[in-house]
This record gives structure tokens, sequence and C-alpha cells, in this order.
């Protein structure tokens, strides 16, 4: 099965991988970086903001499940050529730095600044199923068994995480269940690409998310996730509360708390979450190549989106560059491009959740004021729990000293907007040029910040 059928393109690994490569190569990410074709349809999506909500949730739902894999094609999955296929994406050369790792938007916007690849540890493979209640996370878990006999019988180098989010990710997973999986051993294309792509002296840098979630096993190298990070809790997607009383009836679901099969552990949080078996992989690599091995890590994905805003400032400042507009993008409405192109300084919310709004609003209340704040808004298609409305937003846009904006979010469709993806990229595209643009700044310039910046909850050391 060729690897980009099997990986899904909205994904937010897929799409930070996609929009870093094509910074590489010089160019910005319309309509998430999915190319001229989807860039052409996004021109189109506005439409279906015009739709009745129920046949807009029904296009979401089927733009997700026709990339979904079939049951009977899982074991037909080949992670080591999804990892070849990754590699593809990026220019040859010799980078000073590569980052290998977890997931997170702030990984991607500071790789774009050192202008350096990342290769994702995690991938998210869709699996199709023919309809099943969103809020039977047991059922989910059975009628999905074989896929996940199939699928880690087939790829022994990685774990697989089956996640199941009937709060944030429910239309989507009412026809489809969300297979991640990480690599476990270093495959042998990122070795392969380490190797020729990675200067002497060179380092190779792992981004590890520490963030961890209740899971079951349910299998060799593998374990079900109920629920996913955003605002509600482990404790409420395990034993329900008012919150997600309120939620599922206003869904119209018959129960008022979901009925997981119980936790016997927990794992690296499947989306963000790093998994440090990694490391022993690495290790051996920049040993033998006599490469240097760091380590930077981070507690949440979103933890690292203000040291690396304020990593933009700094350099932004030595060239000469005004560093007075902050671009707020949110889950995989991104672009790592267009910062450096138009010196705007990029900012990556986890989520619409007001987790990552307060996050956010405290990063903008303790820097050093902005004269713009143009902000950009993910729509999943559901009033989850704890998602921030928009006069939440508002208050962002408030902190601008002259002038706050949505960054091509139609607020009257918010969270069912499902335009605006293209939306994004053309509004940040039509904001003026600086008169000096900063450029990439040098690896050694960017390692040695991080690793003398001051921010508690990141760390920055060196493993050999």
């Amino acid at each position: 099965m060729r690897p980009k059928r099997a990986v899904a393109s909205f994904d937010s690994a897929s799409t930070f991988h996609r929009v870093l490569a094509q910074h590489l190569h010089g160019s910005s990410s319309p309509a998430l970086g999915l190319g001229p074709a989807a860039r052409a349809v996004s021109r189109l999506l506005p439409l279906v903001n015009h739709m009745p909500l129920r046949v807009r949730e029904a296009l979401y739902i089927w733009s997700g499940w026709s990339e979904a894999v079939q049951p009977s094609r899982v074991g037909m999955v080949d992670t080591d050529a999804i990892a070849e296929w990754a590699c593809s994406q990026y220019p040859r050369g010799q980078y000073p730095a590569v980052l290998v790792g977890s997931s997170s938007g702030a990984v991607a916007h500071l790789a774009a600044l050192a202008g350096i690849p990342w290769l994702p540890q995690t991938f998210l493979v869709p699996v199709r199923h023919h309809g099943l209640d969103p809020d039977d996370p047991a059922k989910a878990v059975t009628e999905l068994a074989d896929a996940r006999d199939a699928f880690t019988e087939a790829n022994p180098g990685v774990a697989l995480h089956h996640m199941h989010d009937a709060n944030q990710d429910r239309l989507m997973i009412r026809r489809m269940g969300y297979f991640r999986f990480k690599y476990q051993q270093l495959p042998d294309a990122y070795r392969e690409f380490l190797r020729e792509n990675l200067a002497p002296g060179g380092t190779v840098v792992v981004t590890d998310c520490t963030e961890r979630w209740p899971t079951t096993a349910t299998g060799s190298r593998q374990v079900f996730q109920h629920g996913a990070v955003g605002d509600a809790t482990a404790e409420e997607y395990a034993k329900g509360g008012p919150r997600v009383a309120e939620f599922l009836a206003e869904q119209g679901a018959e129960r008022r708390a979901w009925d997981p099969p119980p936790a016997d552990g927990d794992s690296p949080e499947a989306e963000w979450g790093f998994d440090p078996a990694l490391l022993g992989d690495l290790e051996d690599l920049c040993r033998a190549e006599d490469r240097r091995l760091d380590r930077l890590t981070f507690p949440r994905a979103d933890a690292l989106s203000g040291p690396v805003a304020e990593l933009y400032r700094s350099w932004y400042a030595e060239q000469g560059t005004p560093a007075d507009r902050l671009l707020v993008s949110c889950f995989a409405v991104i672009d790592a491009h267009l910062p450096l192109a138009r010196g705007l300084v990029p900012y990556w919310t986890l989520f619409g959740t007001c987790a990552a709004r307060d996050t956010l609003e405290k990063y903008v209340r303790e820097a050093e004021p902005y004269d713009e704040i143009h902000l950009g808004l993910f729509s999943h298609g559901t009033c989850s729990i704890g998602r921030a409305g928009i006069e939440d937003w508002d208050r962002v846009l408030g902190h601008a000293r002259r002038h706050g904006a949505y960054c091509g979010a139609d607020t009257d469709a918010y969270p069912q907007d499902f335009a605006s993806n293209g939306r994004f990229h053309r509004a940040a595209a039509a904001l003026p040029e600086v008169p000096v643009l900063p450029g990439t700044a040098p690896w050694d310039w960017v390692r040695e910040r991080l690793t003398t910046h001051e921010h508690p909850a990141v760390g920055y050391t060196t493993v050999r």
C-alpha cells in the first residue's frame, strides 16, 4: 500500500511534516499544504459553511472516511515504507541538525527557523468501519481487534495506540478508528537519512513530549487510549462528571457517561507523547557516526510555543526585522513558511480549547506587547467539552496594541467552519512583508538559546 494512501493527511503529525518539508523547499502551504488540487478545492469550501449543519457534518465525516484504510487491508500498511516516504519529502543536503520524535506545531516552527528537517515518531493510520456508536468505546475495542492484530503483526518495529475520543473526534470516529503508531526501532530510512544528510559534527535532537495517558493493553505492542489531550481530563473520560453528562445530553446520546475498558497502566500519549524505546537506536547511531545527541523535553505539545515565539523575536531583533506581529496557528491550521517570509512571529495553539486559550493568553499577557495579533482557528465540527468560544478568543485579540483580527476564520460558523484551512493561508499570505526579512537562523545560534533559556517546563540536555 502506498504510504500516502495509508497515512491521514488531516492528522497533526502529517500536516506538520508536510508544511515543514514545503518550507525547506522554499514554499508555503495553502490548504494544509495539500498542493494545487486541494488549493482549488479549498476555494469552494466557503460554500459548505452555508449548508445545513447536518450536511456540513456529513461532508466532514466523508472527507476523513475517504482517506481511511479498509480493515481487510490494514496488514498491508508498511511503516518502514512510510518512514521512507517521510524522508523523501525533504531536500537532500548537509544539515547541521535533524529533529526526531514528538509532534508539535511549535517543533515545526523551531525546525523552520533553523532550516532543518523533523522526522516524526508518530503517524496516524485511520481504519474504516461501518458505523459505531462513538459513546461505546468498549465496542470499538472489540470491533477493531483483528485490525489491530494485523497491523502489529505486519510491523514489528512499532507500538500501536488505538485512540478513541468521543469528545473532540466525535464526528470522525463514527466511521473510522484512529490507529496511531510510534516507531520503537529506528526505521532503516531514518537511519540512512541521518547518515547521509546530517553534517559531520551535527546534532540529532530528540523532541520528547513527556505527556502520558491512561491506557488498556489490548495485545503485544498495542494499547487502547480512551480520550485525548484537550480540556476534558482523563478522569472525566474514565468516570464521567457534570461536564460529560451535559455534553452527552447536548449530543442526544442516551448515556450520561462513557464506560470504557478499565485502564491497566499508562503510556506515552497517543498523538503527542514520545516513546523512549526509540532512544537506544538513536544513541547507537550517534555513537557509531560520531554525532551529538541532544534531548528537548517538554510536558505538553504546546509548552514549546512560547519559547519558540521568543526565539523568533530574538532572531528578528538581531536581524533588524520588526518583531511586533504575532501569527497564531491552531492544531492543523498552520504554515511553517509564511512567518519567515512575512516577518511574523509564530505561536501554535494545541486546539480550540479553554486550556489552549489560557496558555496563549498567558503568553501574550507576559510577553513584550505585540502591535498586531492575527489568530487562526481550527474547526473540528463539535461543541466539545471545554471548547473556547469566540468571546474567549476575542479577549486574546484584545491584547494587541494596535490591531487584533482573526486570520481566515468565520466566527459565525466556528466550530463548523470547515473552510478555515484554505482561508488561513490566504489571509496570512496577504499580510504585508517587512522591509528586512530575517532569513534562517544558524543552528549554533538556536542551540545556544535552547540551552540557556529560562522556561521552567522546557529542558534541553546533551545525551552524548
